[in-house]
């Protein structure tokens, strides 16, 4: 063998490993996604009607005081529920566990929700069989609710707000919130592949990871949301290269609301309608085909 070819497979071999060195592969995507109003009408006001109170009057009288008054707006919420069922004397007229279970079963998502998720599944599969896609759900609603609802079987992991129960089954205490700020640690925990947040104080600090031990990179997370709840995952997947989609019931209550800054900005921004042909059910499915690309795109060049 002479020295130029000995030369140029070495050369080949370096090049080789130094790709296999810095562009490790994952062959999973991530989508994430908030749950009232963005997949389903508000659970709150939705759960206030089905214990039969008046939606406006239930708001009115006795959750907005609370955030008046500077009350965190999950806590005001179930502090409202918690109260509510206290006040009535009868048992059998106490909110429980069965009754959030049951408004969960009942509860109808927007349309094409439930077909979603065999549609982009489907096409990961037919671009690319080797990559893996899952669904999450993070909210700052009612994890009990969600969990009963028909769209779960779907989801790897569901986190959202909880109550805690008395052994009759009664609603408590708020056991768990997941404020605005607190939905991006939960991006951090799909990324580690854990299935709990850290209790004990200790967190998972994503730069201090190495790609290849992550279970999906931020860069191959898209992150669906209707409103400032939104805002900081839009802006943390933004800095890491993820994709960011905003819905929306009208857009002019979207301008209104939302004041984002350039960080903050989404990908797209499209009506909350899940059926095949629509606007959102496009941006995800090219969403997901431009992040399978990107894998397949390193695949080539690791086995080259």
């Amino acid at each position: 063998m002479s020295q130029t070819t000995q030369s140029s497979q070495t050369t080949q071999s370096n090049v080789k490993q130094q790709r296999r060195a810095t562009q490790p592969i994952c062959n999973r995507i991530a989508i994430v996604f908030d749950f009232d109003d963005t997949l389903a009408p508000d659970t709150f006001d939705g759960l206030v009607k089905a214990l039969e109170l008046n939606v406006d009057e239930f708001r009115q009288q006795r959750y907005e005081p609370l955030k008046d008054a500077g009350w965190d707006h999950v806590a005001a919420r179930f502090y409202c529920l918690i109260q509510e069922s206290k006040r009535r004397q009868k048992p059998q007229d106490k909110i429980t566990k069965d009754d959030l279970i049951q408004f969960g079963q009942q509860l109808q998502p927007f349309d094409g929700v439930t077909e979603m998720f065999d549609r982009l599944h489907q096409h990961v599969q037919d671009l690319n069989p080797e990559i893996e896609l899952e669904f999450y759900i993070v909210t700052g609603g009612f994890g009990e609710v969600v969990r009963n609802t028909c769209i779960a079987p779907y989801l790897t992991q569901i986190w959202g707000c909880e109550f805690h129960y008395s052994e009759t089954g009664e609603i408590e205490f708020l056991k768990r919130s997941i404020s605005h700020t607190e939905k991006t640690r939960y991006l951090m925990q799909i990324a580690s592949g854990r299935d709990q947040v850290d209790s004990d104080g200790q967190s998972f600090t994503y730069r201090d990871v190495s790609a290849d031990q992550l279970h999906v990179p931020l860069s191959q997370m898209i992150y669906v949301g209707d409103g400032t709840s939104d805002v900081p995952c839009f802006s943390v997947l933004n800095d890491e290269g993820g994709i960011t989609i905003g819905v929306y019931k009208e857009a002019q209550a979207w301008n209104e609301q939302i004041q984002v800054s350039e960080s903050q900005r989404v990908t797209n921004l499209a009506i909350a309608d899940y059926r095949e042909d629509s606007e959102l059910m496009r941006s995800l499915t090219l969403a997901v085909e431009s992040l399978c690309k990107q894998i397949s795109l390193r695949q080539l060049s690791v086995g080259e």
